[in-house]
């Protein structure tokens, strides 16, 4: 899907990496065009200079057929106009703001826009609000090395073992849920179609590890 960012600071240009790589198309607005440089070489969405209230400027980001919308700027007033725009102007389904005030927070709940504070987990927690249906990372470290990612299995994985299923990804899994009760499964364990498997990787390879995850495992 396509994802929109106003504010390309620390929070924005690690959302703009982590959403790219699980997949997804994205655009990134900031007022000022050295704050692009935050994204570094490996990004390849669009890069957008203006203000996230800006009809032009959304419109030229591609909100119209945008599908998420992440207001992560400096200022607290832009981030709720942005945010404000996006989803009653152009219908995004999907929007978040960042707040530097908690207090104000309730204020835009109620109008129907989550809000995110200034914490260590603001990244996951943009990434679970945006693609909440996907296989972005329920957790990751605070130096961005360790993920622990949910995969949606395909049917064909029922059967093999979790062994079989880690030797393929080359991750590893931390846990299983089944019925709605959570275990920490042994090597020879055989994973079942209704399984919600839970894995920790190295926070690079996980675009891999879901593609693997949701293909045919391979004969050996």
């Amino acid at each position: 899907m396509r994802v929109i960012i106003m504010g390309c600071g620390r929070v924005g240009a690690s959302l703009a990496g982590a959403l790219e790589r699980l997949g997804h198309e994205v655009a990134v607005i900031d007022k000022n065009l050295e704050s692009f440089r935050r994204l570094g070489s490996e990004f390849h969405g669009d890069q957008v200079i203006g203000t996230g209230f800006d009809r032009d400027v959304l419109v030229e980001a591609g909100i119209e057929r945008a599908s998420a919308f992440a207001a992560v700027s400096s200022g607290d007033n832009s981030n709720i106009i942005s945010a404000r725009v996006a989803r009653e102007t152009f219908g995004v389904p999907r929007v978040i703001a960042r707040i530097y005030d908690p207090k104000r927070a309730a204020v835009y709940e109620r109008l129907g826009i989550p809000t995110v504070a200034t914490v260590p987990w603001t990244t996951d927690r943009f990434l679970r609000t945006l693609v909440p249906d996907g296989d972005a990372e329920a957790w990751r470290d605070p130096t961005g090395t360790v993920a622990l990612l949910r995969l949606q299995l395909h049917q064909d994985w029922a059967g093999h073992s979790v062994a079989d299923l880690q030797a393929a990804t080359g991750a590893r899994i931390a846990f299983v849920s089944r019925s709605g009760v959570a275990r920490i499964p042994a090597e020879t364990d055989t994973l079942h179609a209704v399984d919600e498997v839970y894995v920790a990787a190295p926070a690079s390879t996980t675009r891999d590890i879901t593609t693997l995850a949701a293909s045919t495992p391979r004969r050996t």
